[in-house]
């Protein structure tokens, strides 16, 4: 059994009570590696670590600083291949897809943001009155990171990169459901110099470790990303602290279809977008609805896609949909889709297990499911899935279409789809979502802002946004005299 360690200090150390948790292999439902169960005295390890790092990496150049981040970067590029391997054993998804997008991933991650540590610049404001304001952008000091299981080492970087690049100490959370490659990146901490205790990795239950982490009054600032009640649960344990907060939750996209889109792309792009990961990313699009003209050659098109995608042992190379992270999680879509036939749905493909052979015989895996027949205000159309489960239904009007798409307590991302300019500009505006992509989907630039409203979530990531929200802005006022 892989035993992994949790990265304090830049060393490699047991949990302090000695318990640990099965790892998973979702493909094969058989446990492979332990954890750390770790609690809170890791995180006060942890904290110790990184006030002793603090000083030295607050002092580092900001060119020293930037060049060991990108230093991170480069080795994540020269092991791509073994990270891609650890990330599919561990989450469950296809190999190709970790070796294309996730690892490449968080190496970009590292070198946007070793390149922004030097470009970040903060404002000045001149007055009238003789006087001069500038502000200056100061790390918070040691911050929490949290990341989750679908994207494990991409939303860690993604976190991470920021944090460092601003000059801030981190205590970082993996998901303890793929917690594999973020143990690996202590490794290539230590390769390329980062300073010990400067970043520092706890591996366990967000009940214990994650909640010590939110908790310690010197975790000045708390990055999370995951469900939404958890989320909840975070905001009323950190508000009365009066940490900085940042939440990215969840999300039910909605795609919008009119008639006059390119429907050959709009078709092979939303499958793409609906069935990526098993469908368990928060972008992936979940309720889709189209334009009446055409939606039965839409449905007919799309359901001929999905029948077409693989459920394979994701290590194999003609894998295109890989295993459901957990048994737990297997049981929530499955429950989803018999839900959906409560409740009036009809099953135009997938809606069950898909069993395989040898070493995943006694994998998580699920047919691609595609749903009609349901009213917007069911179960299956309002609460998060987050796997391979999408609705279709019709719309007649523009009006009737953004009344849909706003029909939900989620606000993360929606895809409009139409050769119309002015209508996509319109409906854009309109949509209540932090993101629209209009005839594409999750085309990211790193340089804009990343997250979303309502049950979706609290502030933004990426760009300025996130090294903004790992500083504290302070106005420094000087009044001078005319000589």
């Amino acid at each position: 059994m892989d035993k992994l360690a949790n990265f304090i200090g830049g060393e490699y150390i047991a949990p302090s009570n000695n318990l640990y948790i099965e790892n998973i292999e979702p493909a094969t439902g058989q446990a492979y590696g332990l954890i750390p169960d770790s609690d809170a005295n890791d995180v006060e390890l942890a904290v110790a670590a990184a006030k002793k790092a603090m000083p030295s990496w607050q002092a580092m150049p900001l060119e020293e600083r930037s060049d060991v981040l990108y230093a991170l970067a480069q080795e994540i590029e020269a092991r791509i291949d073994e990270l891609a391997l650890a990330e599919s054993i561990d989450n469950g998804k296809p190999l190709s897809l970790a070796t294309s997008v996730d690892i490449p991933r968080a190496a970009s991650n590292f070198k946007f943001f070793a390149h922004a540590a030097n470009q970040f610049a903060s404002e000045s404001h001149a007055m009238a009155t003789q006087a001069i304001n500038y502000t200056l952008r100061q790390p918070l000091g040691i911050v929490g990171c949290i990341s989750p299981w679908n994207l494990p080492l991409y939303l860690f970087t993604w976190k991470i990169a920021p944090a460092l690049a601003a000059g801030n100490c981190v205590i970082a959370k993996p998901s303890e459901i793929t917690p594999k490659t973020a143990a690996m990146l202590g490794e290539i901490c230590q390769k390329v110099g980062l300073p010990n205790g400067v970043l520092n990795i706890l591996h366990g239950r967000g009940s214990e470790v994650g909640n010590a982490i939110c908790n310690h009054q010197d975790v000045k600032a708390i990055s999370f990303t995951g469900g939404t009640a958890t989320g909840a649960a975070i905001a009323k344990e950190v508000a009365p602290k009066f940490k900085k907060l940042s939440l990215e939750l969840g999300g039910k996209n909605p795609a919008l279809v009119f008639a006059d889109c390119d429907l050959e792309k709009t078709v092979a792009e939303l499958v793409r977008a609906s069935f990526a990961n098993q469908g368990q990313i928060c972008l992936c699009a979940s309720r889709l609805y189209i334009e009446r003209s055409i939606y039965e050659q839409f449905k007919q098109a799309f359901v001929e896609q999905v029948k077409q995608l693989a459920v394979a042992d994701p290590l194999t190379k003609d894998s295109n949909l890989g295993a459901i992270v957990s048994k737990a999680h297997f049981d929530k879509v499955l429950s989803y889709i018999a839900l959906a036939k409560q409740e009036g749905g009809e099953i135009l493909t997938g809606g069950h297990q898909v069993s395989l052979s040898e070493r995943c015989e006694n994998g998580y895996f699920i047919a691609p499911t595609v749903i009609e027949g349901l009213t917007n205000e069911t179960r299956c159309n309002q609460e998060e899935v987050f796997g391979p489960m999408v609705t279709l239904q019709p719309f007649d009007s523009d009006e009737q279409a953004i009344t849909l798409a706003n029909d939900n307590q989620y606000g993360l991302a929606a895809t409009i789809w139409t050769s119309n300019l002015n209508r996509a500009h319109h409906l854009a505006e309109q949509v209540n979502t932090g993101i629209v992509w209009v005839n594409c989907w999750l085309h990211r630039d790193l340089r804009t802002p990343f997250g979303g409203m309502n049950h979706s979530g609290v502030g933004r990531e990426g760009g300025l946004e996130a090294m903004r929200f790992f500083t504290e802005p302070k106005n420094v006022c000087i009044k001078y005299n005319t000589p």
